[in-house]
């Protein structure tokens, strides 16, 4: 069933035409402060939580759904944050032709579409493409940070995120159920309060790497629906 479509007027919402004149986010948001992105945001209730304990960090929510983005921008707007922008955009897209080598400080992915049924799970975001992607736009140290709800989904990803040498585990264990300070949304706190719990694991990029431009995979979905 097709989204129905609603104009966003927020000023804090970026069409992908104003990002391009723009030519960055640091020129959108006025200043050189280092930038974090979230893929799939939602609501906005992580973002706002994140973005209002770090105010020297610039903030990027992005989610696919359009009314998501309405609900998250008027979030942002109530919060009187000035560190977030948002965008209706397909995560790796945005990586690949606006953000690019060494962008961004952090990356959250939290309780992305987990495609449950075994014949989707090709379709899931973190992949070993995806990696090669985030290590090549994250910093020195940069952060990926990911959740889920769904076991398969949280051993599966831990498994592959302990194997790549390139990433160092922020935890003792290869994912954890203890959130300890991470930001917990309302989607995920349905969760935690059913007795079910999330799945996180936290690894960052090792210093001194030289990691090459990666190639998108065949099928990947260059062009993305206008804003």
């Amino acid at each position: 069933m097709p989204q129905r479509m609603t104009l966003i007027t927020s000023p804090i919402f970026i069409p992908e035409a104003r990002l391009k004149d723009a030519g960055s986010f640091h020129a959108l948001f006025g200043n050189n402060n280092p930038l974090a992105l979230e893929i799939g945001c939602g609501i906005g209730d992580f973002v706002v939580q994140i973005a209002a304990r770090h105010p020297e960090q610039n903030f990027v929510a992005i989610d696919i759904f359009n009314q998501g983005c309405r609900q998250t921008c008027n979030r942002i707007e109530r919060s009187g944050l000035t560190n977030i922008l948002m965008m209706r955009i397909e995560a790796r897209y945005l990586m690949h032709n606006y953000l690019g080598e060494n962008s961004l400080n952090a990356i959250y992915i939290n309780c992305p579409d987990p495609w449950p049924k075994k014949r989707q799970r090709k379709r899931r975001l973190l992949n070993q493409d995806f990696l090669d992607l985030a290590l090549y736009c994250l910093h020195d140290a940069g952060q990926l940070n990911f959740c889920t709800d769904f076991a398969d989904y949280g051993e599966s990803a831990a498994e592959l995120l302990s194997q790549e040498q390139r990433f160092e585990n922020l935890a003792s264990t290869p994912f954890t159920h203890n959130l300890g300070d991470y930001p917990i949304s309302k989607y995920m706190q349905r969760f935690l309060d059913l007795g079910q719990p999330i799945y996180l694991c936290r690894y960052c990029k090792k210093s001194g790497l030289q990691i090459p431009e990666p190639n998108l995979s065949k099928g990947f979905r260059l062009r993305w629906a206008k804003d």
